[in-house]
């Protein structure tokens, strides 16, 4: 049996530490988040910021392994904000991973979420959400998964994993096209049928599944991907 020395079990724990930084609208929320962290062993407080352009450099160059931004600095701006991220890479070469993004605000729609997540955000957070559940959210960005809370669904009572089987061919395919994010015209065109009849499909496809409407289809599709979620 191997034995590790006290020094070899310090540089494991420190090589296990995950760096988190915040960018803010409102100063008080960093501190919060410096609160939050002081008690926690694997989460370190990094850096704040109150401006996306500041973030930008600061996920660039800290090495941040989460960072959590404010959904008030608006929707495009953060969209905008994302792709010259993705675009730009990390300083060091792409031996150094993306930090994990974390969108939260005091709500967050379903479209919202979608087009964050689908724009490269890792995570998806109310700031009324309970600590242990922002804890959660961010040690598993930091994991490299990613996580949202499912209270964001407008129907958050629905079963984890709906029924894909009960779904004809036909359905499956259009779900799969939504899920994409597909608009209905999109779909017609892709599968030779006409618009309405898409709609059709879409209406047997939500009384299949109980999901109601296309952006808590595309975000059950996450789901059942890996996005990993808690009831709340």
């Amino acid at each position: 049996m191997t034995l590790t020395t006290p020094f070899e079990e310090t540089v494991k724990a420190v090589s296990a530490t995950k760096t988190v930084a915040i960018c803010d609208t409102q100063p008080v929320m960093a501190e919060g988040i410096r609160t939050l962290l002081g008690a926690s062993v694997d989460l370190v407080f990094r850096d704040a910021v109150g401006s996306l352009a500041q973030a930008h450099l600061l996920v660039r160059q800290s090495g941040a392994d989460v960072i959590l931004v404010d959904k008030a600095f608006g929707i495009q701006s953060i969209l905008e904000w994302l792709a010259d991220l993705m675009m730009a890479g990390p300083e060091g070469g792409p031996e150094r991973a993306y930090p994990g993004v974390v969108i939260w605000g005091v709500s967050v729609s379903e479209a919202e979420a979608l087009r964050f997540l689908q724009a490269g955000a890792r995570g998806i957070l109310r700031k009324t959400a309970a600590l242990a559940v922002v804890l959660a959210c961010i040690r598993t960005v930091a994991a490299g998964r990613s996580w949202m809370e499912d209270c964001v669904f407008r129907d958050s009572s629905r079963s984890e994993r709906y029924p894909r089987s009960e779904l004809t061919a036909r359905e499956q395919q259009v779900l799969e096209l939504v899920e994409q994010s597909f608009k209905n015209k999109e779909i017609a065109q892709e599968l030779g049928i006409r618009p309405g009849t898409v709609k059709i499909h879409l209406k047997h496809i939500f009384e299949k599944t109980g999901v109601r409407g296309r952006y808590g289809l595309a975000l059950s599709g996450l789901k059942d991907r890996g996005l990993t979620s808690i009831p709340v």
